[in-house]
């Protein structure tokens, strides 16, 4: 990756606040000089003779040969990135999916054992299904059970891998406990950090080895665009993982980088109050007679609310809640009810946005994981996620209540 420094700009004091790197690092001007961030949508680089590209394409000398590698752009992102989480390196890829498939697979080979946490994303954990076809097997274990997840390691495992907090779930894991075992196995823990974000939380600096991302949630922040990261050690996303991406080629686009780069300079204001926002949502919903539980780490209810608290700024933009019903059947009933009678919030799978959104996710996100694995991740299906936004908590709170007086008929 070419991370060259900025000829025309004063270099940055050592210190700053995320706030401030989130606006002020990454960018490299051009000759022109510009205030904002530039957007190089080429697909090659010229050089200035034979002897110069020969020297780039060898890596003897610095300096970018197409998109599919690195982009100026796109490296402006990574770098930004990278300083918000604290890693060494980053690099892009086109989705969420592309970051972790990418991990995965340039961890391990056929043989290897891979150790992950029950409560996954549905995409990710067929992408496990996907892993065992090419010899990768993988053991699942409960998130908050750091001894289950120490029984479960063998000579052959090459990673542990979970969520923090979980998707849809909002289990919350001893990071700090789990990043002590990998270590002490000489494995590294790799954490998906999309639900918090580096405005929330910094799984590196809580023991994780590498941090992935779908870059199309908070980081964006508006459901604009697709794109994914890795951040780790230098070694790492230099000499396993980048050459991994430059020959498969899962290439974050620039058009999508520079979206990226505008998102994440307001990442932390939007993180912060949309999670106020989800604090009063949630504690409404407890009181909802409509309501059996819900899932927040903000709420003192929660039962990992004090590891939470102790991880996280806040409790995250993510509420979860079960309706109630006399069976499976009469739970799902009431929860289609619910969300196809608000008239304010979107019925999306997508998270991260200023809009409110709300999905089921037994029908959605987890449709394709088999009952059996959705029974065991603790997927029900009077199960609801909603994905505050930046409106009005009143606005969306009224929105349930409408949809709320619906179920139950």
């Amino acid at each position: 990756m070419t991370n060259s420094a900025d000829p025309y700009e004063r270099p940055l004091p050592d210190g700053l606040s995320l706030e401030t790197l989130a606006i002020r690092s990454g960018l490299a001007r051009t000759q022109y000089l510009e205030h904002g961030d530039p957007i190089f949508p080429t697909s090659s680089f010229v050089f200035q003779n034979a002897a110069q590209a020969a020297a780039r394409f060898a890596g003897d000398e610095e300096g970018f040969i197409y998109s599919r590698t690195d982009n100026p752009t796109v490296s402006s992102f990574c770098r930004r990135l990278a300083a918000l989480e604290g890693g060494e390196a980053c690099v892009a890829t086109a989705s969420g999916m592309a970051a972790i498939s990418a991990t995965m697979m340039s961890l391990t080979r056929a043989g290897d054992h891979v150790v992950a946490a029950r409560e996954l994303f549905g995409a990710t954990v067929q992408l496990f299904g996907i892993l065992d076809r090419f010899g990768v097997s993988s053991s699942f274990v409960p998130l908050t059970d750091t001894e289950a997840w120490a029984r479960a390691i063998r000579p052959q495992t090459r990673l542990l891998y979970l969520e923090s907090p979980s998707n849809p779930l909002n289990g919350i894991a001893d990071i700090r406990a789990i990043g002590a075992l990998a270590r002490s196995h000489g494995i590294p823990l790799v954490i998906d950090n999309c639900f918090c974000s580096p405005a929330l939380q910094k799984p590196l600096d809580l023991g994780a080895q590498i941090v992935v991302h779908s870059a199309t949630k908070y980081l964006d922040g508006q459901g604009r665009v697709l794109g994914g990261a890795v951040i780790g050690d230098r070694s790492y996303i230099h000499d396993t993982l980048g050459p991994f991406l430059r020959t498969t080629g899962p290439t974050l686009s620039p058009f999508n980088a520079w979206v990226l780069l505008k998102g994440c300079e307001t990442l932390s204001v939007r993180m912060h109050q949309q999670s106020a926002n989800a604090l009063e949502i949630a504690r409404w919903l407890e009181d909802q007679p409509g309501v059996e539980r819900v899932l927040y780490p903000g709420l003192e209810s929660h039962p990992q609310h004090a590891l939470a608290m102790s991880q996280q700024k806040t409790g995250g933009a993510i509420v979860s809640f079960e309706v109630a019903g006399a069976d499976d059947a009469a739970r799902r009933r009431n929860a289609w009810a619910l969300i196809d009678h608000t008239r304010i919030v979107s019925i999306t799978a997508n998270v991260g946005d200023v809009k409110t959104t709300i999905t089921h996710p037994a029908s959605t996100t987890h449709g394709r994981v088999g009952a059996e694995a959705r029974r065991e991740g603790g997927i029900g299906e009077g199960l609801i996620r909603l994905a505050v936004g930046l409106e009005s908590p009143a606005d969306i709170i009224a929105d349930l209540e409408r949809g709320l007086s619906r179920t139950g008929k």
